[in-house]
């Protein structure tokens, strides 16, 4: 045992309430790193696809097709007005009894689509139902007459859309597309109430384990979140005023 594990061993023997029992128990110690990785996996993969699919909703929002349009408008109202939680909970018991199975050993029948993949899926649908909503007003914020002189080029409507508007309408929307994704990644703890072993699932198994350990992984966890949202919002904002146009207000 290390000097530093030592220091921890003899913390907890002389404040019960603060066992930072992760940093000298192996098994703690995989189990916060295997939650931290998850967390960030998760974190990535949500943000990521939630931009996607706010970028599609919001171009399908300008179609001239009726049905696309309230297609966009009815998914846009169903995550919008229902608690992510119940989205998870839906997506995970509910859609998960539909979904396909294989058996990798011959005997037991795994779902394609495991825990962390419906975590992904809903948590990504329901971020992408507000960015379709940011990236939306962006468009609308690109003055009309950019886009007549971009048609007046002869652009068509995607052409237009990729390499006129949208880099237009990213930095429009940067500053409340990092306020939803800011909390897209909060709300990725959600994700235990499906056995997704992320950062939060851990800490909870490690307070079961050691019940004097409930303030040293309540306390990691939040250092944890101030340090991955912290630099969600440095990377925006440095981002933001890298790609600041000199004159145009953005």
């Amino acid at each position: 045992m290390t000097g530093f594990e030592q220091f921890f061993v003899e913390l907890a023997d002389t404040h019960p309430k603060w066992n930072f029992v992760y940093f000298y128990q192996d098994v703690e110690r995989s189990r916060i790193i295997t939650g931290i990785y998850y967390t960030i996996g998760l974190s990535i993969l949500t943000v990521f696809f939630s931009v996607v699919v706010g970028l599609v909703g919001a171009w399908m929002q300008g179609s001239k097709n009726k049905i696309a349009r309230m297609t966009v408008q009815g998914f846009i109202q169903f995550f919008r007005n229902t608690p992510p939680f119940v989205q998870l909970l839906f997506f995970y018991f509910a859609l998960g009894q539909f979904t396909p199975t294989h058996s990798p050993d011959g005997w037991l029948e795994v779902p394609i689509i495991s825990n962390f993949g419906w975590a992904v899926i809903s948590l990504s649908l329901f971020a992408g139902s507000y960015n379709v909503e940011i990236f939306r007003s962006g468009i609308e914020a690109v003055p009309v007459a950019t886009r007549e002189a971009a048609e007046s080029l002869g652009y068509n409507r995607f052409q237009s859309f990729t390499k006129i508007i949208l880099p237009l309408c990213f930095r429009i929307c940067l500053p409340s597309l990092n306020n939803n994704l800011i909390n897209l990644v909060k709300t990725t703890t959600q994700a235990f109430g499906i056995a997704v072993p992320e950062l939060l699932y851990q800490c909870i198994s490690v307070y079961n384990d050691y019940s004097t350990s409930m303030n040293a992984v309540m306390l990691l966890m939040f250092i944890v979140f101030f340090l991955i949202v912290g630099l969600i919002a440095w990377s925006s904002n440095a981002l933001e005023k890298k790609l600041k146009i000199p004159g145009y207000g953005v």
